[in-house]
């Protein structure tokens, strides 16, 4: 018997599945899978959770990396056009920036089972996220930049090089120090400065578009992510610290409401709003963990349900969209 095939099954018939159609920013999927994995194993240490959880989550982790990284590569040897148009792209081309991230991340997870391997994969990550945050500021101060065109995908590459020294605090080679202080220079004017010029552009220009939304919880990331750097290099949490800490704590119920609501249209830049809060979580348990605050112990285990919650349901969306061939229709 002959069927018809459905309407969505029809636009994906009219759109070309091809690798050309994968977007750059799902590698924020494997920096939010690879926070949550840091979580649960900061989680391990302070409460006696099970390691075998953590341990899980970074296989996970380092499984999408290689799949993306294949993907991808694939689309640069195929479609080298595609690419450069999305790299050029004002706003598309920040999510470059994941790429490196991800690198930084994965040198974390893997640093307890191989130091070796892992200082090669930090130092990989940390010239590869210097130069792209030198590339993009490059592009940005040449002018003629569209002010609308300031939105939070612009502190992506900016809060890449404070990832560094998140992930490479504790690296041993003598000139690790020095550049974990080259990556926290750069990476705290730039994330003030771009942060700055964002928040005028959400005040004085039109509202974001709706698919757009996802993206303000990128806005924590420098604050949250500026915590973790800090405190690894410092080894403590001081007042400048603990300030960082609450204004992304702030900013994070500020935006949750705005964030997730079930009338914005999930998409691969959902994945964005996974590593912001993967960061607020590490921070908190790491914060609870010096102050001994009931209310911030109890907030930790709370965010850290929240974004374990948040990436199961985003993997469970992104599955679908791309057994059902929606991810790589264009559409």
């Amino acid at each position: 018997m002959h069927t018809f095939p459905s309407p969505s099954e029809q636009t994906i018939e009219k759109n070309e599945i091809s690798v050309k159609n994968l977007p750059v920013n799902l590698f924020a999927s494997v920096m939010g899978i690879s926070g949550l994995a840091l979580a649960w194993r900061q989680t391990a240490s302070q409460f006696g959770v099970s390691p075998i959880i953590s341990d899980v989550i970074s296989v996970v982790a380092v499984i999408a990396f290689l799949v993306l990284t294949v993907s991808y590569a694939a689309k640069i040897a195929k479609h080298p056009d595609a690419v450069a148009k999305e790299f050029c792209h004002p706003i598309a081309g920040n999510f470059f920036g994941t790429v490196p991230i991800a690198i930084l991340l994965i040198s974390s997870l893997i640093g307890p089972s191989n130091e070796a391997v892992a200082e090669v994969v930090w130092t990989v990550g940390a010239v590869a996220t210097i130069a792209l945050a030198f590339t993009i500021f490059s592009r940005l101060v040449r002018g003629k930049i569209d002010s609308g065109h300031a939105l939070p995908a612009w502190l992506i590459p900016g809060v890449a090089t404070l990832d560094i020294a998140v992930a490479g605090g504790g690296m041993r080679m003598p000139w690790a120090r020095e550049l974990n202080i080259v990556s926290l220079g750069i990476g705290s004017v730039l994330a003030l400065v771009l942060f700055t010029m964002i928040i005028s552009r959400l005040i004085h220009h039109e509202k974001l578009a709706s698919h757009m939304i996802p993206s303000l919880m990128i806005l924590i990331a420098p604050f949250e992510v500026g915590f973790l750097a800090y405190t690894n290099f410092t080894q403590s949490i001081d007042v400048f610290a603990a300030l960082l800490f609450y204004f992304g704590l702030f900013l994070f119920f500020t935006l949750v409401l705005k964030v997730f609501r079930r009338s914005i249209p999930f998409s691969a830049g959902w994945w964005g709003v996974s590593f912001p809060i993967a960061a607020l979580t590490n921070a908190t348990l790491r914060y609870a963990d010096t102050v001994r605050l009931w209310p911030i112990t109890v907030l930790s285990v709370v965010l850290l349900a929240f974004v374990s919650g948040v990436i199961v349901m985003l993997s469970v969306r992104t599955l679908r969209v791309v057994f059902n061939g929606e991810l790589l229709s264009g559409r």
